[in-house]
């Protein structure tokens, strides 16, 4: 028999995965920022059980449905998803006894659909570059199943607003606390736009003055449509970064809190990505170094001062991006190693 006090120690253990969701770190970053005026710090959403930031409204979706009484055991959860919703939402519905299927884009890397279909979800893989509307984008597809299989929950995460209010619960608190309220300006990427306009709506409650700064890419409609409300199809033409921008006007996105928009390239983003692996250590996802690449602009700009402290929100892990941004491969396949070269020089070397 174990001794009394031994037997009386608590376990210090998690129920399930699900409880991890949420408190990821700030780290300051060191050598990536160090030319630009300022104090900079990543919002680590990799370190969420789902690498990515995508967890925090799969969770607060789905059990504000089960609250209404939307869903139940068995029940189909249904998404529109570049990969990294749908990771989360998989292993929300697994967690919960949920069936989960998820209509994907073509642009999302093989690395993200191959882990969806391991989290056990069924997944429709539609063209990318055709317009919303297209009864082939995977917005038109995940519709018509929502439509054709009976009790199905459509998450919506484009146009539903607990996607903005998951982030205006948690993220957002997390860094104003993390910060001490200290935050001058934050940087995220805007796709859904779920999480700027969370985060954002909070950090303007506490101080109206902080800077909201989102992160658009060329071939998106977004950065125009805050300047102009027009929603202008001229702007539309594809482009490899997943999980930033759009084609369509997201009502999760509430461009009011918005301060504006920079817009980034492929090329450039895909470098930054892998420079922040290399300078900091850290292994992030395409829109990290989108986020990054628009803080090295913006700098140019004298955004910033050395007062500033800013925030930046590195949404997931780069190993969803193996066969991409880190395949010195499919690098040079988009010419992207044509005018500058990230790459070591023979990293591997084969001993015969």
């Amino acid at each position: 028999m174990l001794p009394k006090h031994i037997m009386t120690k608590k376990i210090k253990a998690y129920n399930n995965i699900l409880d991890l969701i949420g408190n990821t770190p700030l780290l300051k970053l060191n050598k990536i920022t160090k030319n630009i005026p300022g104090n900079f710090y990543a919002k680590l959403e990799a370190f969420n059980p789902g690498h990515s930031n995508k967890d925090r409204i799969a969770l607060h979706i789905i059990e504000s449905a089960e609250k209404k009484g939307l869903i139940n055991p068995g029940s189909t959860i249904i998404e529109t998803t570049s990969g990294n919703t749908g990771f989360s939402l998989s292993m929300v519905s697994m967690i919960k006894g949920y069936n989960c299927i998820l209509a994907v884009s073509s642009k999302s890397s093989s690395d993200k659909i191959d882990m969806l279909k391991s989290m056990g979800a069924k997944v429709y893989v539609c063209p990318a570059h055709v317009s919303a509307d297209d009864e082939r984008s995977y917005y038109q597809v995940a519709k018509r199943l929502h439509e054709e299989i009976k009790g199905s929950f459509y998450i919506n995460q484009y146009f539903n607003k607990l996607n903005t209010e998951a982030h205006f619960k948690t993220t957002g608190p997390e860094i104003w606390d993390q910060t001490d309220g200290k935050i001058t300006h934050l940087v995220a990427s805007s796709g859904t736009g779920g999480t700027i306009s969370g985060i954002g709506q909070f950090l303007k409650s506490k101080n109206p003055n902080i800077k909201i700064i989102g992160v658009d890419a060329y071939g998106s409609v977004l950065k125009k449509y805050h300047e102009t409300k027009i929603f202008d199809e001229e702007e539309i033409y594809p482009y490899r970064i997943e999980g930033l921008g759009k084609n369509l006007i997201p009502t999760a996105t509430d461009f009011d809190i918005i301060d504006f928009f920079e817009k980034v390239n492929d090329e450039q983003s895909a470098h930054s990505s892998r420079e922040i692996a290399l300078k900091e250590g850290i292994f992030v996802g395409y829109t990290s170094g989108a986020a990054i690449q628009a803080v090295k602009q913006l700098s140019k700009a004298n955004i910033f001062n050395k007062k500033s402290v800013v925030v930046i929100i590195f949404c997931d892990h780069g190993s969803r991006y193996m066969s991409k941004i880190y395949s010195d491969k499919w690098m040079s396949d988009q010419g992207f190693f044509d005018s500058q070269k990230t790459q070591q020089e023979k990293p591997i070397e084969y001993i015969k």
